[in-house]
């Protein structure tokens, strides 16, 4: 998988850290401060927007009186202490990490989360000198299935998209991979089982954990 590869370029949330059950908790809790109900497809509709494109979606949506600045304060502020106690590495990326390092593999991360959580995270699970790049999806102009944050990382970390591996758990993460010319490895995650024969068929590659990884 590592063959004729200079850099491994990974999505945050369900394929370097398990963390997707988290956000729908969040969004219960964040409607119900409206009254309003989780509507049952929310997850489907917002995969692979920014942190600044949810944050417009659901202004729009469901009539959220706050500017857009609070509610993504309001989000930052509700999952700080999950991210920080709660969200451990998917198993067997500590010693992925360290193979690439020896291998001298660069090593990114393209999220559409917020800056202020990666950061959190990576510095809580003691990772922070370990990726040369962090890009957030509101760095770009256009969110994931669009391949503009994994070309931006690439371009940060001065590797052509051909000689890129990205690890993505979703659906339009893959097909952001993809668009950009880049191989792409499937990571399986609860939160995204319904959806496994469809990323294996979208994929270059598909593992259960890390350890599996060559």
């Amino acid at each position: 998988m590592l063959h004729n590869i200079d850099a491994v370029i990974f999505d945050l949330d369900g394929s370097l850290v398990d963390s997707m059950w988290l956000w729908r908790q969040i969004d219960v809790e964040y409607l119900g401060r409206f009254g309003i109900e989780l509507p049952d497809n929310l997850q489907a509709e917002i995969e692979g927007m920014s942190f600044s494109e949810t944050a417009v979606f659901f202004k729009e949506k469901f009539g959220i009186p706050d500017s857009l600045e609070k509610i993504k304060e309001d989000w930052n502020a509700m999952a700080w202490d999950k991210y920080t106690h709660q969200v451990f590495l998917k198993e067997g990326v500590q010693s992925f990490l360290d193979m690439c390092r020896k291998k001298g593999i660069l090593l990114g991360i393209a999220t559409s989360n917020s800056r202020e959580l990666v950061t959190n995270v990576i510095s809580v699970l003691g990772l922070t000198d370990y990726f040369s790049c962090i890009m957030t999806g509101c760095d770009v102009a256009k969110g994931k299935p669009a391949p503009d944050i994994y070309l931006a990382v690439a371009k940060q970390l001065g590797v052509e998209p051909e000689r890129c591996l990205v690890f993505e758990d979703i659906i339009p993460g893959i097909q952001a991979g993809k668009n950009a010319g880049m191989r792409v490895c499937a990571v399986e995650d609860a939160y995204s089982m319904p959806q496994k024969e469809e990323k294996k068929r979208l994929a270059d590659y598909y593992i259960e954990n890390f350890y599996l990884v060559k």
